[in-house]
């Protein structure tokens, strides 16, 4: 088999689409571009194909990684230019590299995709609701607590989430024209990890930020694993 790591987007256009009907738009496009696509063995076979750490909706991104195999070696730029126009408006594939297996000699293979994610870094746009400094202090006061709680409710359970042992660096602060910018690095673990929209929560509601939470725009733009994009891993 021959594996192949795809650096791609998730753009404004399809940032409501759930990662299960990313995925979905995925496997019809590598369909659609006639690749030699691999796929399981079984009653019910399907494409050989893994993602990173899932988005949640609303949020875009520049770092969605998906690996994939195909039967048949085919040159690099054969295989991103036929992906590249299968691609529906929203995803754009921005790079695409050879996974190159140790030999059974050297060893075990390359760790699972989704195992390989050990940080994202993630940018929030909003409107700015007031004062400047009232920002910045409540970024500071954010940032300089030593211990942060979250209160997380799904349909299945509720728990509290200490947010702090996830900050791998303080929330940074700027302005992007008339916009306020927080760039968050969060670490993410095979125990769990914290959302950037349920950070932002935290910064408005507790900390008084003075943001439109509901115009909020967040975009990821880098996932990292062994401090590198997830791309240069292979």
């Amino acid at each position: 088999m021959y594996k192949y790591r795809a650096q791609l987007t998730k753009g404004d256009e399809i940032r409501y689409i759930s990662h299960l009907d990313y995925a979905g738009v995925m496997e019809r496009a590598i369909r659609r571009a006639k690749l030699p696509a691999a796929y399981t063995e079984g009653f019910n076979p399907h494409l050989k194909m893994s993602f990173a750490s899932p988005l949640s909706l609303g949020v875009t991104s520049d770092a969605e990684y998906m690996d994939f195999e195909l039967t048949k070696p085919l040159c690099q730029p054969e295989v991103f230019d036929k992906l590249s126009s299968a691609l529906p408006p929203g995803i754009r594939l921005l790079k695409l590299k050879p996974v190159k297996e140790p030999k059974a000699c050297q060893g075990k293979k390359h760790k699972a995709l989704m195992a390989e994610v050990e940080q994202g870094i993630y940018e929030i746009l909003l409107p700015l609701l007031g004062d400047w400094d009232k920002a910045v202090n409540a970024v500071k006061s954010y940032n300089t607590a030593s211990e942060v709680n979250y209160h997380r409710v799904t349909p299945k359970k509720t728990r509290d989430i200490e947010v702090k042992q996830y900050m791998v660096e303080p929330v940074a602060l700027s302005m992007s024209g008339d916009l306020l910018k927080l760039t968050m690095k969060i670490a993410i673990t095979q125990s769990g990890s914290i959302k950037p929209a349920e950070i932002l929560e935290i910064l408005v509601k507790t900390y008084g930020l003075p943001g439109d939470m509901g115009k909020a725009l967040i975009n990821r733009s880098m996932l990292l694993g062994q401090g590198k994009p997830l791309i240069d891993l292979v």
